[in-house]
């Protein structure tokens, strides 16, 4: 279809050249003023021209020259075997012959193979596209197979426009949510392993994320207690961190069995645990150069509310990071591992307020590519 609109393109200026020949002012139109538009009604056709932009050159009414550019295109071999035009009031209708269309695209299918449809219009880009992104607390769900579907479709896309394409993936592998499977695990799992049992080892760990939802409806203590293991966690407690380890290995390694299974591909992997130390360096450095704030209760802050957003959380008051702080982190340590012109999240609609936050910071924090960070919304489907 593109094609075809440029075909046509060039025919509505080879019959306005014409129509000027008798005023000596030929080839003073170039194509770029020659704009193709959708019809507002599919009755009218496929393509529309206006005829605006011409009536100082012509000195003559739109609709007028409308009738000139369609007498002239009706005598045109090139295009008068492809469809025809029409000219209504100050347009140019075009309408596609379909079959004459559909057998011209088959030919050139047919001609350039796998190759077809690729182009250079994103040579020399450098973007990068961030999918999946699963928790190490529970296996994939479908929402994870569909987010991985659309990122690598996005990620073939750009590549065939052109585009150095580098896709990648984070691992949240750190947190209170990862600390509740862990400690569901202390209190219930009395040394079992996914082998012990016979089950897909991120489903074993997943459990134990049931385990402690269940739990904690009667405990009152399990948030208190899921923040002090997240504290140990940070603090290099090594008990913790070898549990840690150990229920991260067994997640990882059943997600990773899902990715083989539906060829899910990554360039490079980021893990939250590796990231979040280099957010919270960067929210240091944004409390003393003013950006940000202590509140009364110890956290550090930061109010955008001048921006429409709301006042947020970026260190806890017990030292420990949030969800945003290992996304600062991450999004200057890739920038530095490969420099992209773009990054691109692939990230359900539900996050669209994180990621107006997460981009309002990284520009406070005068990251150089914060303008080029795009959110990819898709909508949910329950």
């Amino acid at each position: 279809m593109i094609e075809m609109r440029e075909l046509w393109r060039h025919a509505v200026l080879r019959a306005l050249t014409a129509a000027l020949d008798s005023t000596g002012l030929a080839g003073t139109i170039g194509i770029e003023s020659v704009i193709g538009e959708r019809p507002p009604r599919p009755e009218l056709g496929d393509i529309a021209f206006p005829m605006f932009p011409f009536a100082r050159t012509f000195k003559k009414n739109p609709a007028e020259i409308a009738r000139a550019v369609v007498g002239h295109l009706e005598s045109d071999a090139r295009t008068v075997s492809i469809g025809n035009a029409s000219a209504d009031g100050p347009y140019v209708n075009v309408r596609f012959d379909i079959a004459q269309t559909a057998a011209a695209v088959l030919l050139k299918v047919g001609e350039a193979g796998n190759g077809y449809g690729w182009n250079q219009t994103l040579a020399g880009q450098k973007i990068m596209v961030e999918f999946s992104c699963p928790n190490t607390n529970k296996p994939l769900h479908l929402g994870h197979l569909r987010n991985d579907a659309i990122g690598e479709s996005v990620s073939e896309i750009l590549r065939a426009c052109g585009a150095e394409v580098r896709k990648v993936n984070l691992i949240n592998d750190r947190g209170v949510h990862i600390c509740k499977s862990m400690l569901a695990y202390e209190k219930f799992g009395d040394g079992a392993t996914p082998q012990s049992v016979g089950m897909k080892s991120d489903h074993f760990v997943g459990d134990y994320y049931v385990k402690y939802a269940e739990w904690s409806k009667t405990e009152p203590s399990a948030e208190e207690q899921v923040r002090e293991l997240l504290v140990k966690w940070e603090s290099g407690d090594p008990e913790t961190v070898a549990l840690w380890k150990t229920m991260n290995g067994w997640a990882i390694d059943g997600i990773k069995e899902t990715y083989a299974k539906t060829g899910i591909e990554f360039d490079q992997i980021y893990s939250e645990s590796e990231t979040y130390s280099e957010g919270k360096r960067e929210i240091l450095r944004g409390l003393e150069e003013g950006i940000f704030y202590r509140a009364d209760d110890g956290s550090i802050r930061i109010d955008l509310t001048a921006e429409g957003l709301d006042d947020k959380v970026l260190l806890r008051s017990d030292g420990t990071s949030v969800y945003i702080t290992q996304d600062i982190g991450t999004a200057i340590a890739r920038h530095r591992d490969w420099p992209f012109d773009r990054l691109i999240y692939v990230v359900a609609s539900e996050q669209q307020y994180h990621f107006k936050v997460l981009f309002n910071i990284l520009e406070k924090l005068g990251f150089s590519q914060a303008g080029r960070l795009f959110h990819l919304s898709y909508g949910m489907v329950n």
